[in-house]
Formats: structure tokens, sequence, C-alpha cells
């Protein structure tokens, strides 16, 4: 029965990054396409890696979260002024992400590619953060908020609590409402003043 909130929250994900992507395509986001494109490595290796060790339904949400970015970052290549212009800096953060799953390869042991994983995806989000922390107009709250709802549903349907059940589902949560912060920090302060 719990598997269905699973369910629900991966198809609240799925509405999220289609939300994201509508408010590209009206000029109101614009993604970092280093970000998108290493989000949705990382997770998919992590889903893998899980799967190699036996999480079942856990799993989903770790599934979702790479391929909402996927989604999110083929579309950013259907519309031409739908990304953010990308710097040296966001290069090194993808090569730092990519040098993880390498690594991650290299080790060929599950709970050390979640580790790389996690590494990746972190690195990866670093630009975004900036980008969401300076110019928080640039980007939508609302996929990151189902972001930090989303991976919750690895806990409710967890079996073992091994480390490759809730690793990741915990650096989502963790990511998810660092980005809300970033974007929302500025209306916060306008809110309390």
């Amino acid at each position: 029965m719990l598997e269905y909130l699973v369910l629900i929250a991966a198809f609240a994900s799925l509405v999220a990054a289609f939300v994201y992507i509508h408010a590209m395509f009206k000029g109101e986001t614009k993604p970092n396409r280093v970000t998108w494109f290493m989000w949705s490595i990382a997770p998919f290796i992590a889903t893998a890696a899980s799967l190699s060790s036996g999480v079942s339904w856990a799993v989903v949400p770790v599934f979702m979260s790479g391929l909402s970015p996927f989604l999110i970052l083929i579309a950013s290549f259907l519309h031409k002024k739908a990304y953010w212009k990308l710097s040296s800096f966001d290069y090194l953060c993808g090569i730092l992400s990519i040098l993880a799953l390498v690594l991650w390869y290299l080790t060929r042991e599950p709970n050390l590619a979640i580790i790389f994983a996690i590494i990746s995806d972190a690195t990866a989000a670093v630009p975004t953060l900036i980008k969401a922390w300076r110019n928080p107009e640039t980007e939508s709250a609302w996929p990151f908020i189902v972001g930090i709802f989303s991976p919750l549903t690895s806990f409710i349907v967890a079996t073992t609590w091994m480390f490759s059940e809730i690793a990741f589902p915990i650096y989502l949560v963790s990511i998810n409402v660092l980005l809300v912060f970033s974007i929302t920090k500025k209306k916060s302060i306008n809110f309390m003043n």
C-alpha cells in the first residue's frame, strides 16, 4: 500500500518538471545545462547501484530525480533562449562531477558508487545554487519543492535502512532544501521587512 505514495511522488516529480519546462518556454526560468545534465546522470547511476544492492521501491524517487532533470535538459535545447550562459566555472564543476562518476566506475562498489554519485550531483548543483542565490528570478522553486518531498517517500518504503537505500534520498532532500532557500530567500527577506 505504501508503494502507492512512491508512485504519487513520482507523478508529482513529472508534473514539477513540466511546470519548470513550461516556465522555461515562457522565459521565466533559465536552466544551467551543466547542472541539469549531471543531475540526470548521477541519479541514474545511484539507481543502478541501489538496484544491484537489492533496493526495490525506495529507488523510484532516486530514479525520478534523474528522469525529471533529463526531460528539462532535453527541453532546454528546444528553445534557443531557455538556458543560462555557461562560464568556465560551470564547466569545471561539470568536469569534477564527471570525475566523481569515473572514480565510481573504477571502484565498482555499490556503496562507493552512491557516495560518488552524491559528490557528482552536489558538484553539479553548485552552478545552479550560485545562480539561484544571485539571480533567483531565473529559477522556479516548484521542482525543488517537490524534490524535497518526493525522496521522503523512500523512507516510507525503506525495508532495511541500509546506506544504499537511504543515502541518496537524504542527499536529495538536503540539496533541494538549499535550492528552495536560495530561490525564495529574497521573497522571505522582503516578507519579514
